[in-house]
């Protein structure tokens, strides 16, 4: 393919809007172009590497015996109401209503589409078990659309779902979707850290997130280099150290002024103490009631395990007017001991558990308690990890101390069991004509995400260096005397044998000064690259190097075996 017939425009100078190196790359090599917020088109050369993704993606489900369908971005309210989900999804769902006042929403998942595609289709237990995909745009209205594919409100994702007769069958179709997506990333050149997560909205059983480790990356993990232990920061476990040691007097209960001092650093200031001498107490409202959180003072609570423990559906911080009506107090002044509401449930982190002499809110404006034995003054009721794990955490597995990373998601799988098949009363008959509820899982690639995470973990001061596996082309040949018969009649010759060898190929045929087309080359990232002038061909022949090697890598072969040497860089 020559340069010259491809929709191509490269940019010197970065996007304004762009933060991280992967969302310059991909709008300056001509991949993408905005559209609108969090809108983008993939150009020619885009389009060509979304493509191989969605072929390796396609490969290794059919491998993994998944069946490929396509469903309606286009979704029912009715199927969301089923599940619960229209309501619970909140304002990232795109809602919409036609002209005769039916409510749909634009996908931004699809787990009640599959759902009730699997109840109207699957009647008995020799179906299964049935893993159904497809590959397909989903919407969701980011409040902040960022970081160009990251993090956008329209997406190309692969989602699968599992059906099984039970536990045991469901528990072989997760693993067996978990090393497909560990082949679908290894194939696309990426190092993808499989991790333990949090299932949200989407399933609260067993799940994994596949993340890319990038200082860009918008998740923290949770990583332990000496055992490989690995969690996103909302699952993240730590090994508590319980009772902690305090600066504190362990005397008997002594009331403090701290006229104003409402966080936790203007109390250790005011005291002249560290923040671990105290204990954060916050008030949450938890399915309409309240409920105190009591974590070490140089901690911030972890709201996804805090939910889990309580089992709650609905949690969110209490209102100013909440706080006073449950303690005696304003927010920054509450504490555990003699709360006005004394009916009130009171929960704390593990590494509090048999803490003395610490410092606590009063439950009185501007003063503090001294000297509190959280054992003796308190009515915890239940000590569990609730908060966020952070760098030199013992890891729960091994011992070591623990590190966070950033990673980039770009695949997640689920273990979902009924929550859905209940809901639709998907069910199955049995050899004995039993009817039973078929158990689910769900997994997820973000494809287009997939794309843009390449770059990221791929690429350096000059622009892109593409896997070979997904690049938009794997050779370009440069042809730098375009105009000249013979140069021109070898760059022709490699275009015919290297695409007849099955390796995509493009001819830079642009009447442009050799620098331009290299840092071209150079920006969009080409595995192998070739040089074909009549200076060199005098000299001996063309020159080949690879993208991620050294100038002085490059090697002068004859045109007559630059196919046999390409494939072995490739």
């Amino acid at each position: 393919m020559k340069w010259s017939k491809i929709l191509i425009s490269t940019l010197r100078e970065s996007p304004a809007d762009a933060e991280i190196d992967s969302h310059k790359l991909l709008v300056r090599a001509g991949l993408v172009r905005k559209v609108g917020a969090g809108l983008y088109a993939y150009l020619p050369l885009g389009m060509r590497t979304l493509r191989k993704i969605q072929q390796i993606v396609r490969e290794e489900m059919d491998n993994a015996g998944a069946q490929e369908i396509v469903t309606p971005i286009l979704q029912p309210s009715e199927l969301w109401k089923t599940s619960h989900r229209w309501e619970t999804m909140g304002a990232n769902m795109f809602k919409l209503t036609d002209r005769a006042e039916h409510e749909f929403a634009l996908g931004p998942t699809a787990e009640e589409v599959f759902t009730d595609i699997a109840k109207g289709l699957v009647d008995s237990y020799r179906q299964l078990p049935l893993t159904i995909y497809q590959m397909q745009w989903k919407f969701r209205d980011e409040t902040r659309p960022r970081f160009g594919l990251m993090r956008s409100k329209e997406f190309l994702m692969k989602d699968a779902y599992s059906f099984d007769r039970d536990a045991e069958g469901a528990d072989k179709s997760y693993w067996n979707m978990y090393k497909a997506y560990e082949k679908v990333f290894s194939r696309c050149g990426l190092k993808a850290v499989p991790v333990q997560a949090d299932g949200g909205d989407m399933g609260d059983s067993l799940t994994h997130e596949f993340h890319v480790l990038a200082d860009a990356g918008e998740d923290g993990i949770a990583w332990c280099e000496g055992c490989g232990y690995a969690a996103n920061l909302e699952r993240a476990e730590r090994k508590a150290l319980v009772a902690e040691s305090s600066q504190a007097s362990d005397a008997l209960l002594e009331e403090v002024a701290t006229p104003n001092a409402r966080t936790i650093e203007e109390v250790a200031s005011f005291l002249g103490l560290e923040s671990n001498a105290f204990v954060k107490s916050l008030v949450y409202a938890v399915d309409g009631k309240p409920v105190m959180v009591c974590i070490p003072g140089d901690r911030d609570v972890n709201e996804v395990k805090l939910k889990r423990f309580l089992g709650a559906k609905n949690l969110a911080l209490a209102t100013p007017s909440e706080v006073e009506e449950a303690t005696g107090a304003k927010a920054g002044f509450v504490g555990p001991v003699k709360p006005a509401n004394e009916t009130m449930r009171i929960v704390a982190d593990i590494s509090l558990k048999g803490a003395t002499g610490r410092i606590v809110g009063a439950n009185k404006d501007d003063y503090h308690l001294n000297g509190v034995n959280l054992a003796r003054d308190t009515k915890i009721a239940d000590y569990t990890d609730l908060t966020i794990v952070k760098s030199g955490d013992i890891c729960p597995v091994c011992g070591k101390p623990m590190v966070i990373k950033r990673g980039i998601e770009v695949g997640q799988v689920f273990k979902l069991g009924t929550k859905y098949t209940e809901a639709f009363k998907a069910v199955y008959k049995t050899a004995e004509l039993n009817e039973k509820t078929m158990i689910m899982g769900c997994y997820g690639i973000g494809v287009s995400r997939t794309l843009q995470a390449v770059i990221e973990q791929n690429h350096d001061k000059d622009g892109i260096i593409w896997p070979s596996s997904i690049a938009p082309y794997k050779v370009i040949v440069e042809l730098l005397d375009p105009s000249q018969e013979e140069v021109a009649k070898v760059a022709n010759y490699l275009e015919t044998a290297l695409e007849e060898a099955g390796i995509d190929t493009i001819v830079d045929d642009r009447e442009e000064r050799p620098g331009v087309k290299f840092k071209d080359a150079d920006l969009i990232g080409f595995p192998v690259r070739v040089v074909v002038g009549a200076k060199g061909l005098t000299a001996g022949g063309v020159e080949i190097k690879r993208r991620d090697e050294e100038k002085s890598a490059t090697r002068i072969v004859s045109p007559n075996k630059a196919l046999e040497v390409i494939k072995s860089l490739l």
